[in-house]
């Protein structure tokens, strides 16, 4: 899958690294059974948490240890069809928050995407970062969509109109990214200085312009696991970078066997990055099975790395999907420790390394890991 801020007066003090208690209180209409929530949260400690509550007289509640301040997704299911549905079913009722060590009360008369939150300052000063910056990503993209649904008939088939569409939107996720980074610049006190950084930093990071306003955050920020993660990101912007020697490292495979990258050296080798949930990285992996029958006599490998956390779910996709290949993985989903030594945020992600160890490809898929493949074993 990666904010905040208004005026000092409303700067998020960082919490003690002591872990305390939060509740969150839900009423949502006068839902039962088989209605359900599902809560999904990381504090600061990168600590993640799973929980689900049944709705009973439209009421559910969460109470839960945290440290520092907590990034969640809480969906809502309404007809017993899973959490999975809940989260990524058309029109599922799902949002995503920031919330503190706080008595927290969320109501509405029929959806989660409707609440209203009372009791915690730490959703207010997310609510005003997110009204200095654009608004969330959520947001703009309801709004793209709704822009699409007022068009006529003709004009959805029109492909210059929907390019004109689809810049639209690209160009209002560049503006929000911009504001994030000045946010950032503007109020290195705030936790949100550091999310939206984060955010706005992406997955290829402009070391030159990310590098000085984090290193002027908060010393606390930089603590957290957020902070952590993102100096590995910069750093791993030189570590990876075409021409670098691949970083080094040893992750289990699914019998619990140490890998190295070592293991390979005078192979030329895809180190990919991908996850059974990733329905990109699915679609990508029958082109890789060929590639992989192609030159594997030719001294070709791949090594993937899954940012799966469930084993289940990693070992029945690489059955299913028939990968041949050597797979990693210590099952920490993105607090995969690999996955944060090459600054990895988004999947699919790939790095071609050659004979000698050295980087001399990135995000390569399809025609052209294809072509590059072609050029190297031929």
């Amino acid at each position: 899958m990666k904010k905040i801020l208004l005026i000092a007066a409303l700067l998020p003090a960082i919490a003690s690294a002591q872990s305390t208690k939060f509740s969150i209180t839900g009423k949502i209409g006068n839902l039962n059974k088989p209605a359900k929530v599902y809560f999904d949260y990381m504090d600061s400690s990168g600590s993640g948490h799973e929980d689900s509550a049944a709705v009973v007289n439209g009421q559910f509640t969460f109470t839960g240890p945290l440290t520092g301040i907590g990034n969640t997704r809480m969906s809502l299911d309404h007809t017993g069809e899973g959490k999975p549905h809940s989260i990524y079913a058309p029109g599922a009722d799902v949002i995503y928050f920031y919330f503190g060590k706080e008595n927290i009360v969320i109501s509405s008369k029929d959806s989660l995407s409707n609440a209203k939150f009372t009791g915690s300052k730490t959703y207010d000063e997310f609510q005003a970062y997110n009204k200095q910056i654009g608004g969330t990503i959520m947001d703009l993209t309801k709004a793209a969509n709704l822009a699409f649904s007022k068009a006529t008939p003709e004009q959805q088939k029109d492909s210059i109109f929907m390019a004109g569409l689809n810049a639209s939107f690209r160009k209002n996720i560049d503006t929000r990214s911009e504001k994030q980074y000045q946010f950032a610049k503007n109020n290195p006190k705030s936790y949100f200085a550091l999310v939206g950084l984060s955010e706005s930093a992406g997955t290829k990071v402009d070391v030159k312009k990310i590098q000085p306003v984090f290193a002027s955050l908060d010393p606390k920020l930089k603590q957290t696991d957020m902070g952590k993660e993102l100096l590995q990101r910069i750093e791993a912007a030189g570590l990876t970078s075409i021409g670098s020697a691949a970083p080094a490292f040893t992750q289990n495979d699914a019998n619990g066997k140490p890998v190295s990258l070592a293991d390979f050296k005078g192979k030329v080798v895809l180190v990919e990055f991908w996850a059974s949930w990733c329905v990109p990285c699915r679609a990508e992996n029958p082109n890789l099975v060929e590639q992989y029958k192609l030159y594997k006599d030719k001294g070709f490998e791949i090594l993937s790395v899954s940012l799966d956390n469930n084993k289940a779910a990693w070992l029945a996709a690489i059955e299913k999907d028939g990968l041949p290949w050597t797979q990693v993985s210590d099952l920490k989903g993105w607090n995969n420790a690999v996955g944060r030594l090459y600054g990895v945020r988004a999947v699919p992600q790939s790095f071609l390394v050659d004979r000698d160890g050295k980087v001399i490809g990135n995000t390569l898929r399809g025609e052209t890991l294809n072509k590059k493949l072609a050029e190297l074993m031929n």
